[in-house]
């Protein structure tokens, strides 16, 4: 049966190609904006703000200045630190979780289950009173290993979500033949099953990487109160340099700052971006 005889029809072709180009326009061009802004002089951002750089005065200083300054130097080491960790401990343990509970049948697993997928549901808001709290107790208040916990087990409930659906679609033929070799339960499941999993153990890295370089609440109300800055994460250092900007002209090295926070996310997503279409789309398969 024809589109036209059931009442339907197609857009045309160009129509739909110059949407999506107006689209992508409009996500990109703030973007560049940004990028070329931070190389301009604060007094050439406020006579135009739309116009390009001239090539012959491009004001690179910014990028020192928000480096040194604005101490971007620091934060980007203090968001490096915990952001590895964080991920490194959330692959690590994610795996190891969800591979307990996809193997083993237990009443209590299904149990656990839920209680992790249920941590995907809590908004921050409510757990940031009593992480507070707790966190001032054990002496891990504004500190990168109070906030290094923090992300691990904001992050885990994802993690075990996506890795426990490849864990159960392995055969167990892999598990039996590696018992048969001699191999124990964490050998195989080190040797044998983690390195088949590796699509959703790259998925899983990439997403959380992106979330903790970017997290800016729990960093705000967990490490705020760190005066020395031996804390502070890239984020929190922007914000501060915004609301300084608004006090001072200093637009161009708060565009720099900008910048410097997004080129690492950019970085590995556009490195890594096949091994993250890879692995949604197995883990939607398999899951």
């Amino acid at each position: 049966m024809s589109a036209k005889s059931t009442g339907t029809s197609r857009l045309p072709k160009g129509a739909v190609v110059a949407a999506l180009l107006g689209y992508s326009a409009w996500i990109v061009f703030p973007m560049l904006w940004v990028a070329y802004s931070s190389l301009k002089s604060d007094n050439a951002i406020f006579r135009d703000s739309l116009a390009l750089p001239h090539l012959g005065s491009l004001h690179t200083e910014n990028y020192a200045h928000a480096w040194t300054q604005a101490h971007f130097g620091e934060y980007f080491l203090n968001s490096a630190v915990v952001t590895a960790c964080s991920v490194g401990l959330i692959v690590l343990l994610g795996s190891m979780a969800a591979y307990a509970l996809a193997r083993f049948t237990h009443p209590l697993g299904r149990v656990a289950f839920g209680l992790f997928l249920a941590g995907l549901t809590i908004p921050a808001q409510l757990s940031i009173v009593p992480l507070f709290f707790e966190l001032r107790g054990v002496g891990l208040l504004n500190s990168r290993a109070g906030l290094i916990l923090v992300y691990t087990a904001n992050g885990l409930p994802f993690a075990i979500f996506i890795l426990a659906g490849f864990f159960r679609s392995l055969p167990k033929s892999l598990y039996e033949a590696a018992v048969v070799d001699g191999c124990g339960e964490f050998t195989a499941f080190w040797r044998v099953l983690l390195p088949l999993a590796r699509p959703g153990l790259v998925t899983v890295g990439i997403f959380q990487f992106i979330g903790v370089w970017k997290e800016y609440f729990y960093a705000f109300m967990l490490v705020n109160g760190d005066l020395t800055g031996s804390a502070r994460t890239l984020p929190l250092g922007l914000a501060n340099l915004t609301i300084a900007a608004e006090y001072r002209t200093e637009y161009g090295m708060l565009f720099a700052g900008i910048i410097l926070v997004t080129v690492p996310i950019l970085l590995v997503y556009v490195a890594l971006q096949r091994q993250i279409v890879r692995g949604v789309a197995a883990g939607a398969l398999k899951g």
